[in-house]
């Protein structure tokens, strides 16, 4: 086909910019402000009927906004409808929720400031542990105990279950011997789930039996170091079986589907559902074995608010009296802990029967240290401290139960009656466990001397400090007994000879002293850790109390200057020789920098600490690492990258950016950051010396396009090596280095035959056209402004680029090409014009360079002619039944880019803007509303001056309908 000429039509920009402005017009506001309150007039308009015959409006003035949605709503909007739901003063629950919600406020008579005993649970189970093997007795059930069949005699049903509440602790049993702990469990977890499923199936006596079985255990101490989580695990079934008691007479209360309130009274109780309850009491009375009948009836305690209001109040005296008759101090304990847990789920309010539970237990405290336990303890080979760590679960959580919300008065007097009684480290700590910490810190030094006078062979001081140091960490002591507190308690901490002893207690008072003191004691106190933990690398074992120690340090410390002041804190992060937990210690240092430094830094010690930990992180960086860890990284490294600055000199912030390109090559979001940085830093310069270079800062800036040049083929993202060749580029022609930046470009026009056809975005594989297609027209922006080598030919780049774009292996099915070259066309068109859009400031563009040289012109003209045939040569492509809707979209596009930019003077231009037109409307395809608008559009432009041919050429362009 022949080459179809191209005329641009000449373009004055100052006047169009002018023409395109909206007009100003002159507002009178009065009182208005757009942050005053708005004074709504609302109507309400009655409609009589859709013809709108009659109507009654009124109308009223509310100094308040009203909400159009409520108005309309009227409260009926979900989100009301949901508040409503939430209000118990306003809304009922429905009846089949009745019992979850009774659950839940019930459980919550105490305040979320009580911490659950599900929130210890996993705690205890992973703390008291053991290798020794175990036993357990199974109720294995018979065919007495079996439900009753349904076609028997009521007399027969009674007959029947007299037998079974006889047989209720001979029932056969099987003896399981050699269990490990997790067979141990399971077995545990067997017995739950068989009381269920009992239960489930009407076989009540049997669950019964199971619950008392396991209940037995409780008193079986043969592998003591096991007892509290042995404790744990059979609690977990008496609650459940508590709860099915509970939930079984609840049921039978309801009366025409409505269930009792939430604070119900015994009165409105049937006797159907009370003579269940008695009943239930009844045999648990009938049980012969201590243990086993007071943790039955601890476990459905709640059940006596179905007979009287007294009952609960009069139930736990009499179970704490119980609890004297077992001989065990150590059984006895949980069967407190045990009353003291059911105590407070269901009645809170009670504690004069808790005070009284624990003053019993004060009572039998000398037992701990009688000749019964310590005869037992040598038969078992435990050792005196350890055997007393059994006990601190159970008396922490009594002493929590008391504490809660109590009066300080209380928790002096039980304080005072700790004091009386010998070898107490054991109830000292659980009493900085248990109390607030505000009255431990209020009383620091008078702890601090009960811990002097405990007797260091039954429990190690150190672990007394360790509790305390807790308290110190939640709430101040005294500001004058601060140092004094500090040094009683590292004068038994440094002497600790066990470095697990060691730095269980320093992990806890590090947090004090970077609360209270200054650097100096900071820096005693990480230097007496590295002296205890370096030796025979006793560091290796105590990662997780090192990384703590390092985050409590950086939290209280965050000015890092004064941080890296310490002197020990280097050598302290030595200590971290695991790899990855080297490398977490160095996420948290980088995220606490990042968090806090407010403002660039130039500090040295900061900049080689900093980039020390840095290195640390990047080098762990391995072919297995994943991709979002390599991100995190990354992101950790740009934020330590962006808060240096050296202010002015330029030069020394030049050699950083080289020295971390040097320590950071295998992360490549970091090597993007360090080009980005390099090219902001020349346009400082360039912004400082206002454009006008001196020879020094020539030298600088084609310095720092060199790095940027250098670098950016180490990438492995073409589209991220594309931009940054045009960004880099552009930043050199901003600073007048002509030559480099026609290296840039070249870099990039060579590349662009390397860009795959599918690319990866976010994980999933994506076609690349939209993406080439984004970055040409970039590209051809850019290229404007670009003046001509004086040793190549005329628009040697464009050209280059359009060979490399006609070269290119695009999609069968896609357009992308010819929007290319239609957008070539927007960029040829504007360089035809006699004084360009745009220009770079001290930079002379080819419009400057040819002045309108009429070779300079032919030679466009001339690429523009090749330009046009190619896509009127693919237009022709599309006549094809099954690309008729891209062929009429590409003519309408091409028709646009005509009426934009082409001088539609020309006759043969004029024609070929015509048959675009008819061709995207001809086969039905066209977008009529895009049309209409389009020769609207024609037809106003034809009323500006010199432009009159419009005229014509809209009565040349019809309007076709689709059919």
């Amino acid at each position: 086909m022949a080459a179809f000429p191209w005329h641009a039509r000449s373009r004055n920009y100052v006047s169009e910019s002018e023409m395109c402005k909206l007009e100003s017009v002159p507002l009178d506001f009065g009182d208005y402000h757009p942050l005053k309150p708005i004074t709504v007039t609302e109507s309400k308009t009655k409609k009589m009927n859709r013809k709108g015959s009659t109507s009654s409006t009124s109308s009223s003035s509310s100094s308040s906004v009203m909400d159009p949605l409520s108005s309309v709503l009227d409260g009926t909007d979900p989100l009301s409808l949901f508040a409503a739901a939430a209000d118990p003063v306003t809304a009922a629950p429905p009846t089949d929720g009745a019992r979850r919600k009774r659950d839940k406020d019930e459980s919550s008579a105490v305040g979320s400031d009580f911490e659950p005993w599900s929130s210890k649970r996993g705690e205890i189970l992973a703390r008291y542990t053991t290798t020794e093997k175990l036993s357990i007795n199974l109720y294995m059930g018979s065919e007495k105990g079996k439900a009753t069949t349904t076609g028997s005699a009521v007399s027969e049903k009674e007959r029947k279950r007299l037998e079974e509440l006889d047989d209720l602790e001979e029932g056969s049993q099987k003896e399981l011997l050699n269990l490990t702990q997790q067979d141990y469990m399971n077995r545990i977890e067997e017995l739950n789930q068989s009381l269920k499923d009992a239960w489930s199936s009407d076989q009540k006596v049997k669950a019964l039996k199971i619950v008392i079985q396991c209940s037995k255990l409780l008193s079986d101490t043969t592998v003591i170091q096991f007892y509290p989580s042995k404790f744990v695990l059979i609690t977990d079934i008496l609650d459940t079986f508590g709860k099915l008691v509970y939930e079984r007479i609840l049921s039978m209360c309801v009366d025409n589907r409505v269930s009792l309130p939430d604070n119900f009274s015994p009165e409105s109780v049937n006797d159907t559902a009370k003579e269940t309850c008695l009943n239930w009491f009844f045999k648990i009375a009938s049980i012969r074995e201590l243990i086993p009948r007071f943790y039955v009836e601890a476990a459905i305690l709640k059940c006596n608010k179905f007979l009287s209001k007294t009952g609960i109040s009069e139930c736990l005296p009499r179970l704490t009296s119980m609890i004297r008759g077992i001989g065990d101090p150590l059984v006895a304990v949980y069967a407190r802990a045990y009353l003291c847990r059911v105590g407070m789920e269901v009645a809170p309010q009670l504690k004069e029967s808790l005070n009284k539970n624990f003053f019993d237990f004060l009572l039998t405290f000398k037992q701990i240290h009688g000749d019964t336990v310590q005869n037992q303890l040598v038969v078992q080979c435990v050792e005196i401290p350890l055997y007393l760590t059994l006990y601190s679960p159970a008396i922490d959580w009594i002493l929590q139960c008391i504490a809660y919300h109590a009066p300080d008065v209380l928790l002096t007097e039980m304080m005072e009656r700790c004091k009386k009684l010998g070898n107490n480290a054991l109830l000292l700590n659980s009493v900085m466990s248990a109390f607030r910490a505000e009255f431990i810190a209020a009383r620091s030094m008078d702890f601090i001397g009960m811990i002097k006078e405990c007797d260091e062979s039954g429990f190690p001081k150190h672990l007394l400090f360790r509790s305390l140091g807790l308290n110190l960490a939640l709430a101040d002591p005294p500001e004058n007994d601060r140092l004094q507190i500090l040094n009683e308690a590292w004068k038994v901490i440094t002497k600790l000879k066990n470095p697990q002893d060691y730095i269980n207690c320093a992990e806890v008072w590090v947090e004090y002293t970077c609360r209270h003191f200054t650097k100096r004691e900071v820096n005693t106190v990480l230097a007496d850790v590295i002296k205890h933990m370096t030796p025979d690398r006793a560091f290796e074992d105590a990662y997780p109390q090192l990384q703590s120690i390092i985050q409590k340090v950086i939290t209280y410390i965050y000015d890092f200057a004064l941080l890296f002041s310490v002197e020990k804190f280097l050598p302290f992060l030595d200590m971290f020789q695991k790899e990855s937990v080297r490398v977490e210690v160095c996420k948290c240092i980088m995220e606490s920098f990042i968090k806090h430094q407010q403002e660039p830094t130039k500090d040295p010690v900061i900049l080689n600490a900093l980039l020390h930990v840095c290195k640390t992180m990047h080098d762990s960086v391995n072919a297995l690492t994943l991709e979002d860890e390599k991100r995190m990284l990354a992101a950790l490294i740009n934020g330590f990258i962006k808060m240096v600055s050296f202010g002015r000199d330029f030069e020394q912030q030049l050699s950083f950016y080289v020295e971390a390109r040097s320590m950071f090559c295998n992360l490549e979001p970091v090597l993007v950051q360090l080009i980005h940085s390099v090219n902001q830093l020349a346009m400082e310069t360039r912004r400082v010396m206002k454009g006008n270079h001196s020879r020094k800062t020539a030298a600088f800036v084609r310095a720092c396009v060199a790095f940027c040049f250098i670098t950016i083929p180490s990438l492995s993202s073409i589209f991220t090596r594309l931009n940054l060749y045009l960004h880099s580029g552009q930043v050199a022609l901003a600073n007048q280095c002509l030559s480099q930046a026609d290296a840039f470009f070249k870099a990039a026009v060579s590349l662009v035959p390397e860009v795959p056809k599918m690319i990866s975005v976010d994980g999933k594989m994506r076609p690349s056209d939209a993406f080439l297609l984004e970055f040409l027209c970039n590209f051809f922006s850019t290229l404007l402004v670009v003046p001509d080598h004086p040793e190549q030919g005329v628009l040697f780049l464009v050209r280059g680029l359009l060979n490399v774009i006609q070269d290119y292996t695009w999609e069968d099915n896609s357009d992308d090409k010819i929007r290319i070259y239609t957008n070539v066309l927007h960029l040829l068109s504007a360089m035809t014009q006699e004084a360009f859009i745009y220009h770079v400031d001290k930079v002379d563009s080819n419009d400057a360079l040819y002045g309108g040289d009429s070779k300079f012109l032919a030679e466009i003209n001339k690429l523009s002619e090749t330009v046009v045939s190619q896509i009127l040569d693919h237009l022709k492509t599309l006549g094809k039944e099954e690309t008729l809707k891209r062929q009429s979209q590409l003519a309408l596009y091409f028709f646009n880019t005509i009426l934009a930019h082409g001088d539609l003077r020309n006759n043969r231009l004029n024609q070929l803007s015509v048959n675009l037109w008819n061709l995207a409307q001809k086969h039905g395809f066209a977008d009529t509303k895009t049309m209409v608008k389009t020769l609207e559009y024609i037809k106003r432009r034809s009323k500006q001056p010199e432009m009159s041919h419009f005229t014509d050429l809209a009565l040349r362009l019809p309007l076709q309908s689709r059919t």
